[in-house]
């Protein structure tokens, strides 16, 4: 008895990486004993035999259900929008590692009903592969360079190339395709360059590169005596910058106390009377050792030109004394001995 029949049997295992997209196949023919309605029906087989096969997408009576399968809502549809002509193939699109597992196409029209089962594997591509250099960059050191993606499906397989100077690797160099490091043992000069480093899987690629610069060795000695002299003039610097704080420190409290004490030495003014006293006194001792000779010309000084303690008068506002036409008064009053003339009388005799 002929009945429906699928025909594409031939591939049942897909790999497909992220993001891509996918058709899992599912074309039939129909035979003419075949008169029930068709359906057609994808499930996802779930990996533990104790649940349930989840329904995907669906047409029946002459309409599509894609509604039951929520993780892939928007992202699933017939390839061809009438699935009556014999193509019940499904498009995934936006692939996700979830999405990796067993699907199963079922056709059915009474008394027909055929299946086939479609192995899915979503691989995630290398991605995010960083390149690093292990150990010291001198000349007879060992060095290694480490390669190493975030991301990406195992298994992963590392392969590292010189791509500047001599494009073959160095001859006493180790690789491990799986751990991504390479092993330079003994590194000279000759080892300088750009390295590249390839992680690929069975899905994608992707790659780095290193800078590697060997060099002679450091000269260490140096490095530390330099350090301890600039550690010694450091120290010089600040011990002079204390120094002259508190030099300037003891120089300022020096002219306060100075400034202070003699503020305290300082007699109080004299009054207007005594000042007045002892002028008047003066001129009277001059005009008592004077003879009356001497006295001729004298001219009494106005009281109102007795000095007073006014000094801190400006010199415009200071008063001005008329000389005086004797100067023995002047002369009393530096200290000198005033001098008496002799006088000779009509009949000859010293007054």
């Amino acid at each position: 008895t002929r009945s429906l029949s699928i025909t594409s049997a031939d591939q049942s295992m897909f790999e497909k990486a992220q993001g891509e997209k996918v058709t899992l196949p599912c074309t039939f023919v129909l035979s003419e004993e075949d008169e029930g309605p068709l359906d057609i029906e994808w499930v996802l087989i779930p990996a533990d035999n104790q649940k349930k096969e989840q329904i995907i997408i669906m047409y029946a009576v002459d309409r599509i259900y894609n509604h039951y399968y929520a993780a892939m809502t928007g992202r699933m549809q017939f390839t061809n929008p009438d699935p009556r002509s014999g193509d019940g193939s499904l498009d995934i699109l936006n692939l996700k590692s979830a999405d990796t597992g067993t699907y199963q196409c079922k056709v059915k029209k009474a008394p027909g009903v055929q299946s086939q089962k479609i192995q899915l594997t979503v691989l995630v591509k290398p991605a995010r592969t960083k390149c690093s250099i292990e150990g010291s960059q001198e000349i007879g050191k060992d060095v290694t360079l480490k390669c190493a993606s975030q991301e990406g499906s195992p298994l992963l397989s590392y392969d590292w190339r010189r791509v500047s100077g001599a494009q073959e690797l160095p001859a006493t160099s180790m690789l491990n395709k799986n751990t991504g490091e390479l092993l330079l043992k003994n590194a000279s000069q000759d080892y300088s360059g750009t390295y590249n480093c390839v992680a690929s899987n069975r899905v994608g690629t992707d790659e780095c590169s290193v800078e590697l610069n060997v060099t002679p060795p450091i000269n260490t000695a140096g490095i530390i005596a330099g350090a301890i002299i600039g550690t010694l003039l450091g120290l010089s610097v600040l011990a002079f910058l204390v120094f002259c704080c508190c030099k300037k420190h003891r120089e300022n409290k020096y002219e306060k106390e100075v400034h202070h004490d003699i503020r305290e030495d300082v007699p109080p003014p004299k009054s207007r009377s005594s000042t007045a006293r002892s002028y008047i006194g003066s001129n009277r001792s001059s005009l008592g050792s004077m003879s009356p000779s001497n006295m001729e010309g004298y001219t009494k000084t106005p009281y109102s030109q007795v000095p007073s303690e006014d000094f801190e008068r400006t010199p415009g506002q200071n008063p001005t004394f008329a000389p005086s036409k004797v100067a023995a008064p002047n002369l009393s009053r530096m200290g000198a001995v005033p001098v008496m003339i002799p006088a000779q009388s009509k009949d000859g005799s010293i007054v």
